[in-house]
């Protein structure tokens, strides 16, 4: 199920022309065939008793040459009975087998063959502590096993910020992939787009452990992470090869430009279609615990230098409640100087591509906080603004929880409604000049509708996806589609602010 469809459909080739021929598998004292070749020549001897000949296995999805065991002398039932090969032989026919069924499946069946096999293995991710299993989620991404989407989302889904295409609203927040390790396997699952980090300049261990626990009750997470990061020079690396292949939305758009004005064809294998082949990635930024205030602002502009140009976005993270000091830095005058710093040298970039910054702001903030960072974004010209980081508040079932005391940064559900309360107020104050993206306590399809009629054109979970795994995401899709179609929108940009709209 994890195979490429082009590599699938070379599979599903070749054990078609294998199964066109006799099959043998012989025990004992003979060697395995398959489609008259030998894969395993050393297999010969003693591997157990019995036959594999032709029949017909029917199985999901597919229908091909069977097995059946059988012996000199006995009936297929009674040579199933006695067929016992060792573990190795039937893991090796299990996997000859199971490869032959997914390569006759059709992209779209594989696809959701492999989103049900996630959710179901996901939840075995909760056997372990919440940073451990992290820590293997992000080794198995990284290594490319996870689902892949080959189903198109629908039309209504897609919407497009800052002239980048999003196939689908729902992104994966920053927090996840901090170090830019597991993102192709993460964007090939079907997000419409993903953000790594918070990275930091300099490598820093974060806060020491413990530092994340599950409330699994109430669908929540504390973490007091401290923006844990390899650094600037780590992440560039992975980000710089990933863009030698899959170059920036603006990239492609520049150079099909470039080919329709001189009347050239793309080059065989590459890209022909931007929005499938660069799903947008976003870069959040941080700065380093020891830094002092007064020069916070130069943290960030390293990370616009050193990691801009392989962005579709940019985004500032002063919002965080796990670095000391990072919160204040969301107040006017600092706020101020940290933005038209970014923006200068976001602007200061070599070449044509200046991806839009945006700023990402905490849930607690007052009435005042909120009408000052929105005058703020507006007069530096702020690209857009996520609305909202984790919470420090703690509701009254969330203290009684044992970890419910335990210090850092409250997501998952108890956030949606405070989130989504201050995405409302954001949205209001800046006169939905800003494109926003909500985050915060987003568990469904319906959740991320709520988020789009408050104000946001797109949204961002993670909390969801630690506890339920991709799997949710083609069941959020399909719902958020639904969600539209009852309320008689054609697309997302048509529900952005609804609910502003209906008040009025």
């Amino acid at each position: 199920p994890l195979l490429h469809p082009a590599m699938r459909r070379l599979a599903r080739e070749l054990a078609v022309g294998a199964l066109a021929r006799p099959q043998c598998v012989r025990f004992p004292g003979g060697s395995l065939t398959i489609g008259g070749v030998n894969p395993f020549p050393r297999l010969g001897r003693n591997v157990g008793g019995g036959r594999i000949s032709d029949g017909h296995l029917f199985s999901k999805g597919f229908v091909t040459s069977s097995v059946r065991f059988a012996s000199a002398g006995e009936s297929s039932v009674a040579g199933l009975a006695s067929f016992n090969p060792p573990r190795f032989a039937t893991l090796i026919a299990s996997a000859v087998f199971g490869f032959t069924g997914t390569a006759l499946l059709t992209d779209a069946q594989c696809s959701e063959a492999q989103f049900f096999f996630f959710s179901k293995v996901s939840p075995l991710f909760r056997l372990m502590d919440a940073e451990t299993a992290h820590n293997l989620g992000i080794f198995f991404l990284q290594l490319g096993i996870g689902p892949l989407e080959t189903r198109p989302d629908p039309v209504s889904l897609s919407t497009t910020l800052w002239d980048v295409t999003f196939a689908n609203p729902i992104g994966l927040a920053a927090g996840f992939d901090k170090d830019a390790k597991a993102f192709p396997a993460l964007l090939r699952a079907g997000f419409g787009f993903v953000e790594i980090g918070s990275v930091t300049p300099l490598p820093q261990p974060g806060n020491p452990k413990p530092r994340v626990f599950r409330l699994a009750e109430h669908g929540a997470v504390i973490n007091r992470y401290g923006f844990n990061s390899e650094g600037h020079g780590p992440a560039g690396k992975r980000l710089g090869a990933y863009r030698e292949k899959r170059p920036t939305q603006f990239d492609v758009k520049r150079k099909q430009s470039q080919q329709s004005q001189t009347d050239q064809s793309p080059a065989p294998g590459q890209p022909c279609s931007t929005n499938q082949h660069t799903p947008p990635l976003g870069v959040n930024l941080g700065k380093n615990k020891l830094t002092p205030e007064l020069e916070a602002y130069l943290d960030y502009t390293k990370g616009v230098k050193e990691l801009g140009k392989h962005a579709d976005y940019l985004v500032v993270n002063v919002s965080s409640p796990n670095t000391p000091g990072l919160r204040t830095l969301q107040g006017k005058v600092f706020l101020k100087k940290l933005m038209t710093a970014v923006s200068a040298e976001r602007d200061a970039l070599p070449g044509q591509h200046k991806p839009p910054v945006l700023l990402k702001i905490a849930p607690d903030l007052t009435d005042a906080d909120v009408a000052d960072i929105a005058s703020v974004a507006l007069a530096c010209a702020v690209d857009g603004i996520i609305v909202s980081n984790t919470t420090v508040q703690r509701p009254d079932f969330i203290q009684k929880h044992q970890h419910g005391a335990e210090a850092g940064g409250l997501s998952g559900t108890p956030l949606m409604d405070a989130s989504t309360e201050m995405l409302r107020k954001m949205y209001k104050a800046t006169g939905g000049d800003i494109p926003l993206v909500g985050c915060g306590g987003v568990n469904s399809g319906e959740d991320v509708y709520r988020k789009i009629k408050a104000g946001a054109s797109l949204v961002q979970l993670y909390t969801a996806f630690a506890y339920r795994g991709p799997g949710m995401l083609p069941e959020m899709k399909n719902e958020l589609q639904k969600c539209l179609e009852r309320d008689g929108y054609a697309s997302v940009g048509d529900a952005v602010g609804a609910d502003h709209r209906r008040k009025k």
